[in-house]
């Protein structure tokens, strides 16, 4: 029996990683061959090393584990998050839709959405049983491979000579997901959300990459990059620009490839106002880009308003375009 709120802390969790073995092979999975004609993508292994981190009231498990990105080359940690609705014995076979959610701030050593006092993923459940959202699990690494004193931070991007911190965030911490849980294969299962620089970090990424991800809530977001360390690197800088990113979409106008933009500002943010509005008033709703502003009344830049911002429309609104959970 569990004693106290924090016994269990630093146990191991499994999210049932090896299901797949004993589902009837449906979808196949680590200890089988996956089904290609399946929207779901069974866990591929190999099984993460999950450490509880927190327990929520409901029973469910926020999990630390280190990784080792083998694309990027950048070793971080990630916090992990399922719903209730996951060990649910009516989606045992089913695939769930993935949100990897990105702080703003260091974004090193932590990732402040896994503190359940945001309660981020109360707040999911909650939403959820009111069918506002999707039952997400929630990805949470760390954003920065350093402290960012000084003012120095890296945009979440591939910045020459330093770490692939685009590469960790757009390839690595998915590859987590898929090697764990049950997801799902198409990029209808796939966004971001983040704040201040993790919000600019998730924009970006889905205007970069509308192939594997469809939606992000971009809360407070700065909306060019602005890192000191891309002096030099003005090409490279360009080509993490979600302005320049944004027209290109447009232009292309592939079908397939619509991304869905939710910001989010408080009424007291006055320098994140302009650029945001700038934004969407430029490249919003043409094209293949659509976009939703959830304006909080006496908002500030911090993580409690986006949260209050999510549960007023922005959760709902990119829910209402993800898929999930899905059947074999």
């Amino acid at each position: 029996m569990k004693i106290g709120p924090f016994s269990d802390k630093g146990d191991p969790v499994s999210f049932g990683q090896d299901q797949a073995a004993g589902s009837g092979g449906q979808a196949g999975g680590a200890n089988g061959p996956q089904n290609p004609d399946s929207k779901v993508l069974m866990p591929t292994g190999p099984a993460a090393d999950f450490k509880n981190a927190s327990t929520l009231d409901n029973g469910t498990h926020v999990a630390v584990t280190t990784l080792e990105g083998k694309k990027s080359g950048f070793t971080g940690k990630v916090w992990v998050w399922a719903p209730k609705e996951y060990k649910d014995p009516k989606f045992k076979d089913s695939g769930f839709p993935v949100l990897i959610a990105l702080p703003g701030g260091p974004g090193f050593p932590a990732n402040y959405w896994m503190d359940d006092n945001l309660k981020l993923e109360s707040s999911i459940s909650k939403w959820y049983s009111e069918g506002k959202s999707k039952p997400f699990i929630l990805a949470m690494p760390v954003l920065n491979p350093h402290p960012d004193t000084g003012g120095l931070y890296w945009d979440g991007s591939d910045i020459p000579g330093q770490p692939k911190m685009g590469t960790w965030l757009t390839e690595d911490v998915p590859d987590l997901m898929k090697a764990n849980f049950r997801t799902i294969k198409s990029r209808d299962g796939w966004a971001f959300m983040g704040s201040s620089s993790g919000g600019f970090s998730g924009l970006k990424a889905v205007l970069k990459h509308p192939d594997q991800f469809k939606a992000v809530i971009a809360s407070g977001p700065d909306i060019v990059p602005d890192s000191p360390l891309w002096k030099g690197h003005e090409k490279e800088k360009a080509e993490n620009n979600p302005e320049v990113l944004a027209k290109q979409l447009i232009a292309a106008n592939k079908p397939g490839q619509d991304v869905y933009l939710a910001f989010q500002y408080g009424t007291l943010e006055s320098s994140v106002i302009p650029p945001v509005d700038k934004f969407i008033a430029t490249y919003g709703n043409k094209g293949p880009i659509h976009t939703r502003l959830q304006v909080i009344q006496g908002g500030r830049h911090n993580a409690k308003t986006y949260v209050e911002g999510m549960g007023a429309g922005s959760i709902q609104w990119i829910s209402e375009q993800m898929a999930g959970p899905v059947s074999p």
